[in-house]
C-alpha cells in the first residue's frame, strides 16, 4: 500500500513537469483576425466576364518579349485598330519657268559709276505695265487674305465704316510725309527748312531712325522709278545708297507694332528684290545693287529695326519673286481668255 501511494505521487509530479501549449498566443492570433473587418475588392464588382477575353490575351502578351508588334497588338486590343493613311506629300520646290538672274554679271561699270552723282537720280514712273505693288498685291496668298480681311472687319466694327476710311486715309498721309522728309534729309538740298516739312511728323518718324541714318551714304536714287523689260514690270524705289558700305536698294516702312524680324515684313522683301532685279537690268542706271535693307520706323520714336538683305538671301527672295510674278501673268492671261470678244 505504501508503494502504490508512492507510485501514484511519482505519476503526479510527472504530469506537473509536462510542457502544455500555451493558448494564449493561438487565441490572440485568431481573435486578431476575426476582430478586421473584411476588405471588399473594387475589381470583384467589374464584370470579368465581359473582359475576361481582352485580360487574357494582354497578360498572355506580357508573360513573353515586348516587342514593337506586340505593343501594336495590345493597343489594338485595347483602342481598336488603328485607321492607316499614307503620309501627306511634301511639296516639292516650285521652280519659276523664267530663271532670268538678278544680278547683271555684264554690266560694265563707267568710270564715274563707283561715285555717287552729285544729285541722286529721279527717273519719273511710267505706268505702262504692271507695277510690283499691283503684282504683289494680286497674288497674295489664301491665308494672307483671309488675315488681311479679319483685320479690315475688325477695325470696321471698333471705328466704324468712316472711322476706318478716316484711319487708312491718316496712315497714308503719314506714310507720304514720312517718306518726303527722308528724301529732304537724304537729298543735295539738305539746307531746306525741314522742321517745317516735317511738322505733322512730330519728329517720332524721324527720330526713330536717327540710328540708321548715320550708316546711310553715298546716295545714288531717291524716289526713283525702275523698269524691267524682259520680265515686264515696273517699279517706284524709295532709295538707293550705301549702308554701312555696301550698296543697297533701301524701302522705309512705317509701323504701328513692333516687326524686330524680316518675316514680320511679310512681302517687303519680294518687294526690294524686285527692284534689285530691275535696277540690275534697267539701262538707266549704270551700277549693280547686290544687297537690300527694310527699315521699320516707329511713331513713338522707338528705335527702328533695320532688316539688312545679303546677296544670298536677296538670290532666295528673287525666286520667290519670279513665281509671283509668273503667277499673276498666267492670271491675267486667264481673264483675257474669259473675256468676251
Amino acid at each position: 500500500m505504501k508503494e502504490f501511494k508512492t507510485i501514484c505521487r511519482q505519476l503526479r509530479s510527472l504530469k506537473e513537469l509536462s510542457i502544455k501549449p500555451t493558448p494564449h498566443v493561438g487565441f490572440s492570433t485568431s481573435s486578431y483576425y476575426y476582430d478586421r473587418k473584411k476588405k471588399v475588392n473594387p475589381y470583384e464588382e467589374v464584370d470579368q466576364e465581359k473582359y475576361s477575353n481582352t485580360v487574357r490575351s494582354i497578360l498572355s502578351l506580357r508573360g513573353h518579349g515586348r516587342t514593337p508588334d506586340s505593343l501594336f497588338e495590345e493597343d489594338a486590343l485595347l483602342y481598336g485598330p488603328v485607321s492607316k493613311c499614307k503620309p501627306p506629300k511634301q511639296d516639292e520646290e516650285t521652280i519659276a519657268g523664267n530663271r532670268f538672274p538678278l544680278f547683271n554679271r555684264e554690266r560694265i561699270l563707267k568710270p564715274n559709276a563707283a561715285c555717287s552723282p552729285a544729285t541722286p537720280l529721279k527717273i519719273p514712273l511710267q505706268k505702262n505695265i504692271p507695277s510690283v505693288t499691283r503684282v504683289l498685291q494680286q497674288t497674295m496668298t489664301p491665308e494672307q487674305l483671309f488675315y488681311l480681311e479679319r483685320w479690315k472687319k475688325r477695325m470696321i466694327m471698333e471705328l466704324g465704316e468712316d472711322g476706318f476710311a478716316e484711319y487708312t486715309s491718316n496712315i497714308f498721309l503719314q506714310g507720304k510725309q514720312f517718306h518726303e522728309a527722308v528724301e529732304t534729309i537724304l537729298s543735295s538740298q539738305g539746307n531746306l527748312d525741314f522742321r517745317e516739312r516735317s511738322e505733322n511728323l512730330k519728329s517720332g518718324y524721324i527720330e526713330s531712325i536717327q540710328h540708321i541714318l548715320k550708316d546711310v551714304s553715298g546716295v545714288r536714287a531717291l524716289e526713283s522709278a525702275v523698269q524691267h523689260k524682259t520680265l515686264k514690270y515696273v517699279g517706284l524705289m524709295d532709295c538707293v545708297a550705301e549702308y554701312q558700305g555696301k550698296l543697297c536698294v533701301i524701302d522705309w516702312k512705317t509701323s504701328e507694332k513692333p516687326k524686330p524680324l524680316i518675316r514680320n515684313t511679310f512681302d517687303n522683301p519680294l518687294q526690294v528684290v524686285a527692284y534689285i532685279g530691275a535696277i540690275n537690268h534697267d539701262p538707266n542706271y549704270s551700277f549693280e545693287v547686290q544687297c537690300g535693307l527694310i527699315v521699320v520706323a516707329y511713331k513713338d520714336g522707338s528705335p527702328a529695326h533695320p532688316h539688312f538683305m545679303d546677296s544670298e538671301l536677296c538670290s532666295q527672295y528673287w525666286t520667290k519673286w519670279l513665281l509671283r510674278l509668273e503667277e499673276y501673268t498666267k492670271k491675267e492671261k486667264n481673264q483675257n481668255i474669259q473675256k468676251p470678244d
